[in-house]
């Protein structure tokens, strides 16, 4: 409780931009599908995004290591705010994908302003803790938000739905604008060229070749989250097609995970100073993917349904120790053309696994392929252990982390 009172305001703004994020989700679905009817018009809302995000990474990091990371923030959430405010007005789908394009490249600058801001604001012995609980934040969202939307769809329409969401975009533009500022007084704004684009590229590429060890962790992290992001695309369809639950039950099992995940979050965030990241980010890691390998092994409800929040409750676990890691590990001032380039590769990758598992299930079944890539993420996940635990690891992990 005395964590939450010395940041409530952080966990308020980003919690009620969690709980937008899922009731946005939930109205945007449903709208575009009742607009087009289309499933090729569903695809593209996935597409969007991720092409959004990769496009303006390529400069969105060198604006936002020269911004106030605050000021920043309140734009990205206003203009994200306005976005989805107009959203319901539009009656063409070229219109709707131009909007949500724009409310990409706004988070494309919000995320990495966010960790640099948790970064400078809470010390390092209270970040583990800090971010298991904003952990389970996100995750109470991720329960809350999708109820929440379908509450208001039923009692008025998607669009109503829609207005909330921005409502909840400007709380926490609110929320932010509340906060102190972090930063020293900025400096004169530099013009944007491509000899500077060029400049931050290699200061990037410097600081990857000279800590071999964190560039090592961040891959095999990164490559294993994105095999459990491309599973998830296959989640419904398996639990409708293989387990044979109703759309009720499968209600239930996802409302179900989101406990694990929000119990996992207390008591990461109970233990955050007893263990440090490294184990968090090892060992969580490493039982989140076999869990959920084990989910796509299940021929039965309750396997599955265990699976769920025993994957929930561990993902816990490794998302705050690998967040606290990044933190420590990531030298401030290119926080954010680190997090630029990441995020291309983040979402290249994502979207090459979710193509492949896609085509796998149609060239074989898809348990099959969901175990296959079940098992390839454990294999990851265990080679991350490898080195986490490794020699070289031990000598060289950074302080207050090891």
């Amino acid at each position: 409780m005395k964590m939450i009172r010395k940041y409530y305001l952080i966990f308020f703004g980003f919690g009620f931009s969690y709980l937008g994020n899922w009731i946005y989700l939930v109205a945007l679905n449903l709208f575009v599908w009742h607009l087009t009817e289309s499933p090729a018009a569903m695809a593209g809302v996935y597409i969007v995004g991720p092409i959004a995000r990769i496009l303006t990474s390529f400069i969105a990091g060198s604006i936002i290591d020269r911004t106030n990371k605050r000021k920043l923030m309140i734009v990205s959430d206003v203009s994200r705010g306005a976005i989805v405010l107009l959203m319901p007005f539009m009656d063409s789908i070229w219109f709707i994908y131009l909007l949500l394009f724009m409310a990409n490249i706004a988070s494309s600058f919000f995320a990495p302003s966010s960790t640099y801001y948790i970064t400078k604001s809470v010390p390092n012995e209270e970040k583990q803790q800090f971010n298991a609980l904003l952990g389970m934040f996100n995750s109470g969202s991720f329960l809350i938000g999708p109820a929440l939307a379908g509450g208001l769809i039923l009692l008025f329409d998607t669009s109503v739905a829609m207005w909330v969401n921005s409502l909840t975009f400007f709380t926490c533009a609110w929320a932010i604008y509340l906060l102190p500022n972090v930063e020293e007084p900025e400096a004169v704004r530099e013009t944007m060229t491509w000899k500077m684009l060029k400049e931050d590229y290699v200061t990037v590429m410097d600081f990857v070749k000279k800590d071999s060890l964190f560039i090592k962790i961040f891959l095999f992290f990164q490559l294993t989250l994105m095999i459990a992001h491309a599973l998830d695309s296959q989640e419904a369809t398996f639990i409708k097609q293989q387990l044979a639950l109703s759309d009720s039950l499968y209600g239930m099992m996802v409302s179900v995970a989101g406990v694990g995940a929000i119990v996992g979050g207390m008591v990461a965030a109970k233990y955050a100073n007893k263990f440090t990241s490294r184990q968090y980010i090892a060992n969580g890691l490493f039982l989140t993917m076999f869990f959920y390998a084990l989910f796509y092994c299940s021929s039965t409800m309750y396997l599955a349904l265990i699976s769920f929040v025993t994957l929930g409750f561990f993902m816990a676990f490794s998302n705050a120790g690998y967040n606290t890691f990044y933190q420590v590990s990531v030298p401030g001032e290119i926080m954010g053309r680190f997090g630029s380039i990441a995020n291309i590769f983040q979402s290249t990758i994502q979207i090459l696994f979710t193509l492949f598992i896609g085509l796998f299930a149609e060239w074989f079944t898809l348990q099959f392929t969901t175990v296959s890539f079940g098992i390839l993420g454990v294999l990851f996940a265990l080679l991350l252990y490898i080195i986490l635990y490794s020699k070289k690891a031990s000598s060289q992990f950074k302080e207050g982390l090891a």
